[in-house]
């Protein structure tokens, strides 16, 4: 694995700071994820759990998606890869799910979040409304909670990926 991931700056300001934390954690999941074959990726982390890679990049493509299209800005756009009859379905893999077409979808939807969250400030309210609670949040409640979304699922990733090929790293 090469680790080309960058640091946020040590002085920036809030706005930066966050944007680049949150980088850094997509990031990580990528590294995670570097010079696997599809088959590797596909590998659960242990049973009975279904957890693998390239589920863990599905997730996080749906969770961009959710919070920074359809909480953010309001936007008509339904889930990539669970549905309600599977809820989990991000993580029910087939030998037809690949790492180029999940990277393709997932790096598309950061795009988009980094599109959306470019019309607001840290204050702003979401148009949207958590779909469950109904909630509205700031941008800045978005930033950390994906941070922390991220950092959860990739000390997952850290596990899966030493216990796939001995590779390790923070």
């Amino acid at each position: 694995m090469t680790d080309e991931r960058r640091m946020p700056g040590t002085t920036a300001d809030e706005r930066t700071m966050l944007e680049g934390w949150l980088d850094f954690h997509r990031q990580t999941l990528a590294w995670k994820c570097e010079g696997l074959s599809d088959e590797q990726l596909r590998s659960a982390s242990v049973e009975p759990s279904n957890l693998s890679l390239l589920g863990l990049v599905r997730h996080m493509a749906d969770v961009e998606r959710s919070w920074f299209r359809r909480v953010l800005a309001d936007e008509d756009a339904p889930p990539l890869f669970f549905s309600e009859a599977d809820p989990d379905g991000e993580f029910h893999l087939t030998e037809a799910d690949t790492w180029e077409r999940t990277r393709e979808v997932w790096q598309a939807e950061i795009e988009a979040a980094r599109a959306n969250a470019a019309r607001f400030a840290l204050d702003d309210l979401t148009e949207g409304k958590h779909r469950r609670t109904g909630e509205r949040f700031n941008l800045r409640w978005l930033y950390t909670h994906m941070i922390e979304e991220y950092a959860r699922h990739n000390g997952h990733a850290d596990l899966i990926r030493e216990r796939i090929d001995g590779a390790t790293g923070d």
